[in-house]
């Protein structure tokens, strides 16, 4: 199967997520030497894998230490960085086809929300703005673009303007989305407290550094509080990736259909179970390019609807068995 074949049966063909996902594994054992390595030193190759819970899942930390692109000889587009603090090693994704990632962020916004041009699509996303690299900042510019709303755009500090631009909205009841970091909406919300009905508000997670993590539901009670609205919507995506999931009420993310998220035992990886909350896996058939089988720093749970829910980072001094992580080089 060539790589053509393979991209039009992940987004368009009617083969279940397991038969796709397994033709994606094959083609990165192959094509992808870091993969290879990493799957061949927990035994798992094409001979011995044959359903989705036996695909090892690679440590999201590889995306710091080693370029993983696939094939492992191609070319790439640009280099989405992660965001960090100081002197924190930061992850490298890079992709070789930025249209396959605008076909995946396109197609997952539509699942959710429908067209972009239906929205006025804001952006406070002011940590990201100041980064020329950031994933989250291209998905975002492009949404706006597709919108073609005149008051579409990015605010980086001129907050007072968002506010103005945020209640002509109201008045005029235009569907309006608002992308935001998790510290710059509190900051937000705090000095700008308001009524919003027409305006869903879509947070993006990270503090960076600005302040002590809050959990999911205490976050969403106090911005659902100062904007006087019944739900906080959420993003889940990461730069390791190329597709997003979506909370839409009660913090429960569900993703596109070409992605999906799993549950693994902290103290061996190859123990996948969605019964419990433990690590978090994704599978993202659209990062073809790259590795589509990321093991997350996330602890979450699968729940019986088929969404599933983050509480928060995984405390690797609390982790055994870790050596089955690591790459043999």
């Amino acid at each position: 199967m060539n790589l053509t074949e393979l991209k039009e049966q992940i987004f368009y063909s009617n083969l279940t997520f397991e038969e796709k996902a397994l033709h994606v594994f094959r083609y990165q054992f192959r094509e992808n030497l870091i993969y290879q390595a990493f799957c061949k030193r927990l035994n798992r190759t094409p001979e011995t894998v044959h359903s989705m819970l036996q695909i090892p899942f690679l440590p999201i930390s590889c995306y710091k230490q080693h370029s993983i692109l696939t094939p492992s000889h191609s070319s790439f587009e640009v280099v989405f960085e992660s965001s960090g603090t100081g002197s924190q090693i930061r992850s490298k994704h890079y992709v070789h086809d930025l249209n396959l990632y605008e076909t995946s962020f396109i197609g997952g916004f539509r699942q959710f929300f429908g067209e972009p041009e239906q929205y006025c699509i804001l952006g406070l996303l002011p940590s990201y703005l100041e980064r020329p690299n950031s994933s989250l900042v291209y998905m975002v510019k492009h949404l706006i673009e597709q919108s073609k709303h005149p008051q579409s755009g990015f605010f980086l500090s001129n907050t007072q303007q968002l506010f103005e631009v945020l209640n002509e909205m109201e008045s005029l009841a235009q569907p309006t989305l608002l992308f935001g970091v998790t510290f710059a909406l509190l900051d937000f919300a705090r000095d700008f407290p308001m009524h919003l009905s027409a305006t869903r508000v879509i947070e993006t997670g990270g503090m960076k550094g600005r302040g002590e993590e809050m959990l999911k539901p205490e976050l969403h009670a106090y911005l659902k509080q100062q904007f006087e609205c019944q739900h906080i919507y959420a993003e889940y995506g990461m730069t390791e990736l190329l597709s997003q999931a979506y909370s839409t009420n009660d913090e429960i993310f569900y993703t596109p259909s070409w992605m999906s998220v799993f549950i693994r035992d902290l103290n061996d990886p190859l123990d996948i179970q969605n019964c419990r909350k433990e690590g978090i896996q994704v599978a993202d058939l659209a990062n073809v390019h790259a590795c589509s089988f990321i093991a997350t720093d996330d602890l979450g749970e699968v729940l019986p609807t088929g969404g599933f829910r983050v509480h928060g980072r995984i405390d690797h001094t609390e982790m055994r068995g870790c050596s089955l992580l690591s790459l043999p080089f």
